[in-house]
């Protein structure tokens, strides 16, 4: 029972961080810069937003593995379905596209807020960090440097690729970049939740022993093996 809610977070916490990045994206008030890059590679390529999502993550997925980080199931149903359900929305055009300044500020607040429960919601379900997460942690462990700094240039890197290739840049952009760790946080701290204490499994060869077994939780004790 309680691998079939994880599996239910998991999903529904995909789905919600695809609405939230649909709801900023026509916002028309610039993009967080990892959908800057997608953008920009959708409108130099002839593929999607949601297509950009899946090789931009796809590319990131095997860097990880490269430079030794683990893979979970999570890993790559986020690399899959998020690119997925942000083209289902687009191109259903499920989301309303604001035109006022006033609206389109509020689509971003009300965008992130998704994003953050969304967050939430996949990473307490225990598979495995996105591709993105992943590549900040395991570059900041390779560095030694922090997270924070990681995360920054990483970001960074993506919006001036992304700029470069057409991505759209504006005030939507510093604002998301400014309130997204504050917008996180409160919901965590809504929700109880402490990441520090999520055990992730990861895809190895004990992997279904450790899910069906009697004797260990869903999400209980540290994982040694890789993929």
């Amino acid at each position: 029972m309680k691998l079939i809610v994880n599996l239910i977070k998991l999903f529904a916490g995909l789905f919600l961080f695809a609405l939230g990045a649909v709801c900023t994206i026509n916002a028309n008030l610039g993009l967080q810069p990892w959908d800057v890059l997608h953008q920009g590679l959708s409108r130099t390529f002839p593929i999607t937003i949601g297509l950009a999502n899946i090789f931009v993550a796809f590319i990131i997925v095997i860097l990880n593995r490269i430079l030794g980080e683990k893979i979970g199931f999570g890993t790559l149903a986020n690399m899959l379905f998020i690119g997925l359900f942000m083209d289902m929305l687009m191109l259903g055009h499920l989301v309303p596209t604001a035109s006022h300044f006033v609206e389109q500020l509020l689509m971003v607040l009300i965008g992130l807020a998704i994003i953050s429960l969304g967050t939430y919601l996949y990473i307490s379900a225990g598979f495995g960090a996105g591709p993105r997460d992943g590549l900040m942690v395991v570059v900041a462990r390779k560095t030694h440097q922090s997270v924070r700094l990681i995360r920054t240039v990483n970001e960074g890197v993506a919006l001036i690729i992304g700029w470069l290739l057409g991505g759209s840049v504006g005030i939507g952009t510093v604002v998301m970049v400014s309130l997204i760790g504050i917008f996180v946080q409160a919901t965590f701290k809504l929700f109880r939740f402490d990441v520090k204490n999520v055990h992730h499994i990861y895809l190895d060869r004990h992997m279904f022993t450790r899910i069906f077994s009697k004797k260990e939780p869903m999400n209980g004790g540290t994982n040694q093996h890789g993929l």
